[in-house]
């Protein structure tokens, strides 16, 4: 679903950004990306996207270019940003058929999955709200509803469950697994090692912006836990 070979970026001055990365999401999976800050988790995901150029490397999603094809590998992905930069003149139900407008998205459809998931984060009652009023955490389940509005075939999302209480970081980590269950992928970088641990089917470490483990979450820890092999495997990676 997501084909990432030898990419690499160096940012201008010289400063690595992400060196030689290649790795393979396949359909049905969860595949987590972790990594202290810098180490080249946001720089990864912002090329994938689309956002960042890169220097060398290809990325395919569902074997479509971003590079040769950007408009139709966009179309296949939902990219929810650390940080969601929304329309704040907007309401949030707004916003939703904004997006379901630029993918195309039917009438009949967005408004059965928009229903579903406002029910399922419970911000029904805030839609016809501007943004402006939201808290970061119903900025955050704002923009994970507009990424699952059309469907994508791949969900990129950059530290997904910051500014979520735990109910609704339980609701989306239930979002994710049924996505995925339909044949989907899903590629999330997270500090928060224990919800890796337990959601990840395929995981990854990164420092420095060179990749230093990956695999299923058995082959990469073993009989430990994620934290203790995350801390070792960066020590050694000096």
């Amino acid at each position: 679903m997501l084909s990432i070979y030898h990419l690499s970026k160096t940012y201008p001055g010289g400063k690595i950004g992400v060196q030689d990365l290649t790795l393979e999401v396949k359909a049905g999976e969860i595949y987590g990306f972790i990594g202290h800050n810098g180490a080249g988790k946001t720089t990864t995901i912002k090329a994938i996207v689309g956002l960042h150029k890169f220097d060398e490397g290809s990325v395919t999603i569902d074997g479509v270019s971003i590079l040769d094809d950007p408009l139709r590998a966009k179309s296949l992905t939902a990219y929810i940003p650390d940080n969601p930069e929304l329309y704040d003149n907007l309401t949030g139900m707004q916003f939703l058929n904004f997006v379901a407008d630029i993918f195309r998205v039917s009438k009949s459809d967005r408004q059965a999955r928009i229903e579903k998931y406002a029910n399922e984060l419970e911000i029904v009652s805030a839609l016809n709200d501007q943004i402006s009023s939201y808290s970061h955490g119903m900025k955050q389940k704002l923009a994970i509803i507009a990424a699952f509005v059309h469907e994508p075939k791949l969900l990129i999302m950059d530290e997904p469950f910051v500014g979520l209480d735990p109910k609704a970081a339980f609701i989306v980590k239930n979002m994710m697994r049924e996505f995925c269950d339909k044949g989907n992928a899903i590629f999330f970088s997270t500090h928060v090692l224990e919800v890796a641990e337990k959601l990840c089917d395929k995981i990854a470490i990164i420092k420095g912006g060179r990749l230093i483990a990956a695999g299923t979450m058995e082959e990469v820890k073993g009989n430990a836990s994620l934290e203790e092999v995350f801390l070792e495997v960066t020590e050694e990676a000096h």
